[in-house]
């Protein structure tokens, strides 16, 4: 993938990268997500580190970091969440302390996706203690070990546990702590406090529209197996395509796919204006997570009992299709964002 140029698909070529727009960042996730959404999800914290370094990051971490994400060289992972904090991120704890040269972090961290294997950590913390809300944060690009199986986490004053999950499992989530892990004060994102929260904000765009991607990948994927297996399986003498409660329902699958395609490759294209697109990007999101589910959801009921099966590839895309409502940001989350904005206009 990396060969491929797939980790640096939007970042500048003077940096590495492809020099892409968001728009074809959208067709390489879906493409690649319609295989398995575990390869489409390797390129997101790719898209979300680089376009961090890119936004708030100085001259000197763009050229150490970006060339080698593009080459996938350095596998960066997200160190948002904590166990307590889901996407309420304005008020996390953990607590990053000047000591010298280096930030000392303290602090628990959950679902961070491949964070064993991930050598770059683009880490939330507290550096400004007495500053409770958003303007206390800040971004670390944390360097860290890539771990093994048997050794997920090598580094000192660094532990973690998988958690075990329904679906999406090759990608594996873990709980992470810190007990004063050292991060050179050279890696703070664009070397000022306090900017992390908007630094971050400033990515979720993007985010939301590649996780849309995926969600698409995901849908296509159901709706092709519904098809294929239509075609194929006989009952009452005729192929159950012939079926019209099932052609119909297949049907709607595709239609609502390419409903939602539509919508993401639109809030992809605003993006590449440079405009603010996040009621677009919500809306996309939301829009194509639920798709994603309902195919699945009518792609197992299309293949009826073996479908239930764990042997068959639509259980496991059923299970996989779980998620997508609920990382980058949920459903719930999103419609707050769209509604926020739609309120805006209407107050004008």
């Amino acid at each position: 993938m990396a060969d491929l140029g797939v980790f640096g698909l939007t970042i500048p070529e003077n940096y590495g990268g492809l020099g892409l727009s968001k728009t074809a960042m959208c067709i390489v996730s879906e493409e690649l997500s319609r295989g398995w959404i575990g390869t489409g999800s390797l390129g997101t914290r790719s898209e979300i580190a680089a376009e961090l370094i890119l936004i708030g990051g100085n001259e000197e971490q763009k050229i150490k970091f970006l060339p080698k994400i593009a080459k996938g060289e350095i596998l960066p992972t997200a160190v948002f969440s904590e166990p307590d904090i889901g996407s309420d991120l304005a008020h996390l704890k953990t607590r990053a302390k000047l000591n010298g040269n280096n930030y000392e972090v303290t602090g628990n961290k959950t679902w961070i996706t491949h964070g064993a294997r991930a050598n770059l950590m683009t880490m939330l913390v507290r550096t400004k203690k007495d500053i409770k809300d958003h303007n206390g944060l800040s971004i670390l690009l944390a360097e860290k070990t890539s771990g093994t199986e048997d050794n997920p986490f090598p580094d000192q004053n660094i532990k973690g546990g998988e958690i075990e999950v329904i679906g999406y499992r090759g990608m594996k989530e873990y709980d992470i702590a810190f007990e004063r892990y050292e991060v050179p004060s050279s890696h703070l994102l664009g070397q000022k406090e306090g900017q992390g929260f908007r630094q971050l904000m400033s990515t979720f765009e993007s985010a939301r529209i590649q996780t849309a991607a995926r969600a698409l990948g995901v849908s296509q994927n159901a709706c092709d197996l519904a098809l294929k297996y239509s075609q194929e399986r006989v009952q009452f003498g005729k192929e159950l395509i012939n079926f019209s409660r099932i052609s119909e329902k297949i049907a709607a699958m595709f239609a609502e796919t390419m409903i939602a395609r539509q919508l993401t490759l639109y809030a992809a294209r605003i993006k590449d204006t440079g405009q603010r697109c996040d009621m677009e990007a919500g809306m996309s999101k939301l829009l194509a997570a639920r798709t994603a589910w309902a195919s699945a959801d009518g792609a197992l009921q299309v293949h009826g009992g073996i479908g239930f099966a764990s042997e068959t590839p639509i259980s496991r895309i059923l299970a996989d299709s779980r998620i997508l409502s609920i990382f980058e940001g949920t459903a719930e989350i999103q419609a707050q964002v769209i509604a926020k904005r739609l309120f805006e206009s209407n107050n004008r």
